[in-house]
């Protein structure tokens, strides 16, 4: 089963960093950079549970969360720049769950998630996929790579960047979205490092000079290219 987490915020940089992470988890993330549009995604969407930031346009995160407790008891973590103890009396009294001030660490806020979705739901850290592209064989399980049935020697770096593209083909990631995947927000790398690591990714998965599967997007980043129907 994929979980599903609305996140609400106007700071929409901070939801496509952590989109990274969750997705590492199975756990999809629908993203709302105002407090109305988020009120009206939680209706449509019925996500597990929210995500949202106390200073939004529209609609405020308290605000938000009012009109979901209405009509709905969904686990709620709120986030906010503000580190008032009020702010945070306040959210757990409207029925938030958690409080995580900015700035934060995505590995934290999605152990909080985790631990939200566990409590509530019969969900399990495990998650096991299987993509292929091209002959190329993704295993989340066994962690392994094969390319027409023979296992590729990827680094962990290198297995990390493809398991990041691979099942995303066609989206852009830039050079720090993949870096803070890799590694976990911390000890950041310069450009330099991600190009080479992507560079020794495509020489082990390419058949020939011609064959080039994970593409760079001058200005952007790198994308896992679509396979043509």
């Amino acid at each position: 089963m994929e979980y599903t987490v609305l996140g609400a915020d106007d700071e929409t940089e901070l939801l496509d960093s952590l989109e990274l992470f969750l997705n590492k988890e199975g756990i999809k993330i629908i993203k709302a950079d105002n407090g109305i549009s988020a009120l009206e995604l939680f209706k449509t969407k019925k996500p597990h549970m929210v995500l949202l930031d106390v200073m939004m346009p529209g609609l405020d995160g308290f605000s938000v969360l009012r009109k979901i407790r209405e009509i709905s008891h969904v686990p709620a973590i709120m986030l906010t720049a503000r580190s008032q103890d009020y702010d945070k009396i306040l959210g757990l009294e409207l029925g938030a769950d958690d409080y995580i001030s900015k700035p934060f660490n995505p590995m934290e806020v999605v152990a909080r998630i985790k631990a939200q979705l566990r409590r509530n739901y019969d969900y399990h850290d495990t998650y096991h996929r299987v993509y292929s592209a091209y002959g190329i064989e993704l295993d989340t399980d066994a962690k392994s790579v094969t390319r027409d049935g023979e296992s590729i020697a990827l680094t962990g770096t290198e297995y990390k960047i493809l398991e990041l593209l691979m099942p995303h083909p066609g989206h852009i990631f830039t050079k720090q979205q993949i870096s803070e995947y890799i590694w976990n927000g911390e000890n950041m790398v310069d450009d330099s490092t991600v190009m080479v690591h992507i560079s020794n990714l495509r020489n082990k998965l390419k058949r020939s000079n011609e064959d080039v599967i994970i593409k760079a997007v001058k200005g952007l980043g790198y994308k896992f290219e679509k396979e043509s129907k």
